[in-house]
């Protein structure tokens, strides 16, 4: 049981992904906070969609109270006052990362949900609130923080293995397909890459002057310690080349959530962040015994 938790918070940045690429820092940038319900309570993973003239940020939710995330959606005006914010997507196991994107006339959402032994893509039904599951991909291994993008003619899906577990934050890898239904192919070079430093992804692939631009994790020292933008510059069904373009750390005015940043979406001029704090909380660590208690009921049925 750890003593020191971390605590992230989301941020809407009054920049797009690739001018951040472009001036390598979050620094002198304008950034409207999200706050967290509670002293037990953070938002973390935020991936938006505009619809309508409003930013709708999708967020893991999580309570040290209950151990057990969920979906929720924050719909932002043009002024990026919060309007709205309710729960979306709860299931019987812990959902994060929730990847939201529009393809095929359809409105989608590819959240983090390892502990259910797969990957769930689930279509909007009543957007933003209203979801359900479309269909279960399967792959080489369980994903964790399964990224995708449209690329020269196919569908690529970068990920990373829940096992083994040493593999989960410093390996990356990836699938391709035709169509977004499937069928899914993993890259036979799988893993693609493994570095120490961290790579599991971390926001929204982009295409920056032709090449495949992906923000994965920075986990020296600790978990999500910062972001790294690896650029794909070869990426075939048979190859990879990498190298890493930038680096990101919090931005100052994130203090005191300075400890770490694992996350870096688009939302068209806009861009979506988290940061974290680590801090000792007496009130997590006494909320352990109760959230360890309801989860071991809830695996067992009892």
């Amino acid at each position: 049981m750890q003593l020191v938790k971390d605590f992230w918070r989301c941020g809407v940045v009054a920049a797009d992904i690739r001018s951040i690429a472009g001036a390598g820092t979050l620094d002198h940038v304008p950034v409207r906070w999200l706050p967290n319900r509670s002293s037990l309570h953070y938002l973390a993973d935020p991936f938006g969609l505009w619809r309508d003239g409003r930013l709708h940020v999708f967020a893991e939710s999580f309570s040290y109270r209950t151990g057990v995330g969920h979906i929720e959606v924050l719909v932002l005006d043009a002024n990026l006052a919060i309007i709205d914010q309710q729960a979306v997507l709860r299931e019987p196991w812990h959902l994060s990362y929730p990847f939201v994107f529009e393809a095929d006339g359809e409105t989608w959402m590819l959240p983090e949900a390892h502990e259910s032994g797969s990957l769930w893509l689930y279509r909007a039904t009543d957007f933003p609130f209203g979801w359900e599951r479309a269909r279960r991909i399967v792959l080489d291994h369980v994903p964790l923080d399964a990224s995708l993008i449209r690329h020269e003619g196919l569908w690529w899906l970068f990920y990373a293995p829940a096992d083994p577990p040493e593999g989960r934050l410093t390996s990356l890898c990836g699938a391709y397909a035709d169509r977004l239904e499937g069928p899914w192919q993993p890259h036979p070079a799988n893993p693609i890459l493994v570095d120490a430093a961290g790579l599991r992804p971390g926001g929204t692939p982009v295409v920056i002057e032709g090449k495949v631009h992906l923000p994965v994790q920075r986990c020296d020292g600790s978990y999500g310690t910062g972001l790294r933008l690896l650029r794909f510059d070869v990426l075939t069904p048979s190859r990879t080349v990498t190298a890493v373009a930038s680096t990101l750390a919090a931005p100052i005015s994130a203090a005191p959530f300075t400890d770490g940043c694992h996350t870096l979406s688009e939302a068209g001029d806009v861009s979506l962040v988290d940061v974290k704090q680590m801090r000792f909380s007496a009130s997590a660590l006494a909320a352990w015994p109760e959230r360890w208690l309801r989860r071991r009921r809830a695996h067992t049925g009892a």
